[in-house]
């Protein structure tokens, strides 16, 4: 098994007022050429969006972008014709494709709203731009994971265009989980959400994030309740 560990306390960090965005790889402002991708993982933003805030118009293309709120909700248009609203506990996806403009506010004019936003390298180049959303409120079960992105098309998980696949789930203390890698030859980057978990004797604390490789299922200890993300991605 091949490691890499990011505390939160070395990501980057930006504070304009509005947003205060903690970055796990080289975003914007922040450049640490140690830090510039997990394989196709391109960009982890950990963002609080101030109340009524958010970003105008603006254009993407050959990526693929997860928004997955935490708390609060987004108000999305883009050049597809997409208006709408994502909530915590739904997920958004965009393959970005040829070409793309959106903008994203926080729909609340009073409260601030987290959310991740999450770029993958697409597996492939200029398709056809793409946008959907779904609701996993539903589908999350305590102490097991819920795929939320997968590359195979399902009526339970959201696509994307590429061989990569994101699952969350909420775990009790005292909790021993194993992850079996999906696709043989992906590596993980867990992040913890919230809590405190031991992955092969390394032990993360909330916010802070585990990249492994060369491996074919993970072992995850809770030592209390805890919140956990995983996304499985190509190492390319």
């Amino acid at each position: 098994m091949k490691k890499v560990f990011h505390p939160a306390n070395e990501r980057g960090h930006n504070d304009i007022g509005w947003l205060k965005a903690n970055f796990s790889f080289s975003f914007g402002p922040y450049y640490n050429p140690e830090k510039v991708h997990f394989g196709v993982l391109r960009v982890l933003n950990d963002d609080i969006i101030g109340a009524g805030k958010g970003f105008g118009s603006h254009p993407h293309d050959n990526m693929e972008i997860i928004t997955i709120p935490l708390f609060g909700a987004l108000e999305h248009q883009d050049s597809m014709g997409n208006i709408g609203v994502v909530k915590a506990g739904e997920v958004q996806v965009m393959s970005a494709g040829t070409g793309i403009q959106h903008s994203e506010y926080n729909h609340s004019k009073t409260e601030a709203a987290n959310t991740l936003q999450i770029w993958l390298f697409p597996k492939e180049m200029n398709i056809e731009p793409r946008y959907d959303q779904k609701s996993f409120i539903n589908n999350l079960e305590i102490n097991k994971f819920t795929t939320l992105v997968s590359p195979f098309e399902s009526e339970d998980t959201l696509w994307i265009n590429q061989d990569a696949i994101f699952s969350i789930g909420d775990f009790d203390a005292g909790q021993q989980i194993n992850y079996e890698i999906k696709i043989p030859g992906n590596g993980a980057y867990i992040f913890l959400i919230e809590g405190q978990i031991t992955i092969d004797g390394t032990d993360l604390n909330k916010r802070d994030a585990l990249g492994v490789d060369d491996i074919g299922s993970i072992t995850i200890e809770t030592k209390s309740h805890s919140r956990i993300l995983i996304m499985e991605v190509p190492m390319r």
